[in-house]
């Protein structure tokens, strides 16, 4: 089994962080794990890319070919519509719909989001609202990897809130468990959808 993966978004929104766990994860399942990184100009709120592709086998290259992708989780709406030539026919999309308007003409969200929805297999949700809800807006990228987590099939959700409770152990406790429940919500999130559709 393989899964191959582009996250997308801008910079200071998460990207490296839900890479970090998604790695995580798949070191705890002794998986075959390549990452390639494009970090863009995150420092002024610029492209950030990562390239994960997950195996049972050995995998020979990092880069993921177009048509290949079977999973874009993005950030930023029109960062997900900018990857759709690498997503595979039976691939998905998990995207936010908060858009992150930093060009001056950044497209109207209402065209970028009908495009988004011609792929089919695509579930938008508003991370930033949910975050909110739970007193922790910066917590925005654990409840995109939750809602994506039903689709991650390589990989266990428990090995996911590992990877979380890992990567923001040195955080303190409360941090880590906020995490925690940021990614459940985004993931009973992506199941209603499932069972609504």
């Amino acid at each position: 089994m393989k899964q191959d993966i582009i996250l997308s978004g801008v910079g200071g929104q998460g990207i490296l962080s839900i890479a970090t766990i998604i790695g995580w994860a798949a070191l705890d399942q002794n998986l075959h794990l390549k990452q390639a990184e494009v970090h863009g100009m995150s420092q002024r709120g610029g492209e950030v890319q990562s390239n994960l592709r997950l195996s049972n086998n050995i995998i020979f290259s990092d880069l993921i070919p177009r048509g290949n992708c079977d999973l874009i989780i993005s950030l930023e709406p029109m960062e997900a519509l900018r990857y759709l030539p690498w997503l595979s026919g039976q691939g998905w999309i998990i995207t936010n719909t908060s858009p992150f308007v930093n060009i001056p003409n950044y497209p109207d969200v209402e065209i970028v989001k009908t495009e988004l929805e011609k792929v089919g297999r695509v579930i938008m949700i508003d991370v930033n609202t949910i975050a909110g809800n739970l007193k922790s807006p910066r917590s925005t990228n654990m409840v995109l990897l939750g809602a994506a987590a039903p689709f991650i099939k390589i990989l266990e959700p428990k090995n996911l809130i590992d990877g979380i409770r890992n990567t923001f152990a040195a955080k303190g406790e409360k941090v880590t468990e906020t995490n925690v429940d940021a990614f459940k919500a985004g993931c009973d999130f992506a199941q209603k959808h499932l069972k609504n559709n």
